[in-house]
């Protein structure tokens, strides 16, 4: 009798040719996804740095403004 044909006993396929696979990399969540998620947090950590940068700038030039205004 053939064993069951799953990823990681497929038929055909004598012990030790395919490597096991984890859950995680059946379900496509391998060890690249885990570059993906840093890549995305530096980016998302490069796109919070240039807005607080923007509002400093904003919000030093309505000061600015403001004490030109009252001088």
């Amino acid at each position: 009798m053939t064993d069951s044909k799953n990823i990681n006993n497929p038929v055909g396929q004598g012990g030790g040719q395919r490597k096991r696979q984890s859950r995680a990399e059946r379900q496509n969540n391998g060890p690249h996804r885990n570059l993906d998620r840093q890549g995305a947090a530096d980016k998302k950590a490069e796109l919070v740095r240039k807005m607080r940068e923007k509002a400093r700038a904003a919000e030093d030039a309505a000061q600015a403004s403001d004490d030109n205004a009252q001088s």
